[in-house]
C-alpha cells in the first residue's frame, strides 16, 4: 500500500483496510495536534488509490470494513468521492462498511442528499473531534467552527443516516475553564446524541503551539485529579438517550465503557471511588497516545 507518512486511525478501525486517499488535513490549525505538521494536505492521485485497491483486493479479503485516510477524506469533491467510493465496491465487493474522519468543514460542503448518496454507497460511519462545547475553548485551540456550527453538521450526517463517533479532549480547556469546558461538552454532545463519543486526556505534543504555551506557562496542565472531576462533570451534564461514551483511550487514567443512559451513574460512583483513593489510576508510564 502505498502510504505517505505516518498514518493514523482511530482505535475501533484497527481491523479496516487503511486505504490513504489524501495526505494531511484540510485544516491543520488546531493548537494541540502534531500529527501532520509534516505533511502539507492533497488529494491523492486516484491511478496510486486504485493500485492499492487491486493490491486489497488480493491480500486483504478478510477484511470487512475500510478507513480512508488521512486527516479528513470527506473535503474530497462530491463527484471525485463517488468514483472512490465505485472503485471501492468493485475491487472489495465484500466490504461492509466505509468509514472516515471528517470536519465540520468537510462537512459544511455537503448537502444531506450528497450524504444520503455516499451513505447509500457504503459510508457508515464519520469519526470526528468535536474537542469541547465551550466557544472559548474551540476559538483558543483554533479548531473550525462554534459548537452550535458542529452541531448543526453533525445532525445532517445524522439525518442522513450515517453513524458519529464524536471525540472530546479532558484538560484541553486548562484550569480557568475547566468546569465550563466539561458542562458545555456534556450539554453538546446531548445535543448531538452520537452513536460514541471517545475521551481523551490531554497530551502536550512537542512542536505545537499549546506545547509552547506550557512552556511559557500560560496553559496550565490539570493533574489527574482534576482531569477525573472535569470527566464526572461532563458525564453528569452529558444526557445522551443511548449509544456509548469511551473512556478507556491510552492517554486515560481511568478507563470506562459507559452505555448511556443505562450506565451513566455506575460511571460517577467509579469515577467518585477514583478521586478518594479507592481504585488505582493508570501510572504516567502506561499512559500514551
Amino acid at each position: 500500500m502505498h502510504h505517505e507518512g505516518t498514518i493514523i486511525r482511530p482505535p475501533s478501525e484497527a481491523d479496516s483496510v487503511l486505504l490513504q486517499v489524501t495526505t494531511g488535513c484540510s485544516h491543520n490549525k488546531c493548537t494541540f495536534c502534531g500529527v501532520y505538521k509534516d505533511k502539507k494536505f492533497s488529494i491523492k492521485d486516484f491511478s496510486i488509490v486504485e493500485e492499492d485497491l487491486k493490491y486489497a483486493s488480493v491480500y486483504c479479503q478478510d477484511q470487512s470494513r475500510i478507513f480512508l485516510c488521512d486527516g479528513d477524506a470527506l473535503i474530497i469533491p462530491q463527484d471525485k468521492l463517488l468514483i472512490l467510493f465505485d472503485m471501492i465496491n468493485h475491487y472489495l465487493p465484500w466490504i461492509n462498511r466505509i468509514g472516515t474522519y471528517a470536519n465540520a468543514k468537510s462537512l459544511s460542503f455537503k448537502t444531506i442528499d450528497e450524504l444520503k448518496i455516499l451513505k447509500e454507497r457504503g459510508l457508515r460511519i464519520i469519526h470526528m473531534g468535536l474537542e469541547s462545547g465551550d466557544n472559548t475553548t474551540l476559538q483558543n485551540i483554533y479548531k473550525w467552527g462554534d459548537a452550535q456550527s458542529i452541531t448543526e453538521q453533525c445532525h445532517k450526517a445524522q439525518n442522513a443516516g450515517i453513524n458519529l463517533f464524536l471525540t472530546v479532549i479532558l484538560g484541553i480547556a486548562g484550569h480557568e475553564r475547566s468546569e465550563i469546558h466539561a458542562i458545555k461538552t456534556g450539554e453538546v454532545l446531548s445535543d448531538i446524541n452520537p452513536n460514541y463519543v471517545g475521551a481523551l486526556s490531554f497530551m502536550p505534543i512537542d512542536g505545537t503551539a499549546l506545547y509552547n504555551d506550557i512552556k511559557n506557562r500560560s496553559f496550565t496542565l490539570l493533574s489527574p485529579s482534576e482531569i477525573l472531576m472535569e470527566l464526572r462533570t461532563m458525564i453528569v451534564h452529558t444526557r445522551m438517550t443511548g449509544g456509548y461514551f469511551y473512556a478507556n483511550h491510552a492517554s486515560n487514567y481511568l478507563p470506562l465503557r459507559i452505555r448511556f443512559p443505562r450506565d451513566k451513574d455506575d460511571a460517577i460512583k467509579t469515577i467518585d471511588s477514583a478521586l478518594d483513593g479507592s481504585i488505582s489510576l493508570t501510572p504516567e508510564w502506561l499512559r500514551g497516545l
